[in-house]
């Protein structure tokens, strides 16, 4: 009997550890995702440097209606004078011809913003595009910048517009497809990303997913990058008729 108090003790107390361990960390889950459904109800679209439209889908040079709405956002800010440079940011997948930030910038030409107040930045998650719109920006001392995403999106992309070096102000589109119960498995998705990132920091957090991806094969590959980066699965995607590939990433 003795033996058995013994052992079974230090697992009694393993168990406890492991149960406060679970408990702790659901509780920092459940207050991340209360931080990052709080962000997306921010709209503070103040006098910026810059305005950056983080990438989504784009079908053969088309915006996808959640990329669009996200240009249609920076161009209302655009317009309204709150800063006269935007970055385009998205790169593009295997087969298509133009990368999202080419496309973004078509659009916005196309609705009379000129040429010369767009960059581009092709990244493929929410890290690279950032990262790659604050190389182009810092130099010019372009810090200061209003963040344009979907608003389940807003809390990452400013933690991570942080990390890079940029002052970000929340303005996430107002007209967003995603909505209803649709956007929920994109708050749980983010605010796992956000409560790792914090961890981990987000550009070791995006270092292993890159690694992870490589590990894979090309196909899963293909589906891990998409999904990193907050896809919508295939028969989720709005598809509009073109010659090249169609795609629903939201980055």
């Amino acid at each position: 009997m003795f033996v058995l108090r013994w052992i079974t003790a230090p697992l009694r107390w393993a168990l406890k550890i492991v149960v406060l361990l679970v408990v702790a960390a659901v509780i920092y889950y459940a207050v991340t995702l209360v931080q990052v459904w709080l962000t997306s109800r921010r709209y503070d679209p103040v006098g910026a440097q810059a305005i950056v439209v983080m990438g989504s889908a784009q079908y053969d040079g088309v915006p996808s209606p959640d990329l669009r709405a996200r240009l249609d956002e920076a161009l209302l800010l655009f317009q309204k004078g709150d800063a006269h440079l935007i970055v385009c940011t998205g790169s593009k997948e295997p087969g298509d011809a133009y990368t999202e930030a080419e496309a973004g910038r078509a659009y916005l030409v196309s609705k009379g913003v000129p040429a010369t107040d767009i960059l581009e930045a092709g990244g493929r998650d929410t890290w690279t595009n950032l990262a790659l719109a604050a190389s182009l920006l810092r130099p010019r001392g372009d810090t200061d910048v209003l963040i344009v995403t979907d608003p389940f999106h807003e809390d990452r992309s400013m933690a991570v517009a942080t990390d890079v070096g940029l002052t970000p102000h929340p303005a996430p589109t107002q007209t967003s497809p995603i909505r209803g119960t649709a956007v929920i498995p994109y708050f749980l998705s983010t605010a796992a990303a956000v409560a790792l990132g914090r961890i981990v920091g987000f550009q070791r957090l995006h270092t292993l997913g890159e690694m992870a991806v490589g590990a894979a094969s090309p196909s899963a590959a293909r589906s891990a990058g998409a999904w990193s980066a907050g896809a919508l699965p295939p028969r989720s995607a709005s598809r509009i008729t073109g010659t090249g590939p169609s795609r629903a990433r939201v980055t």
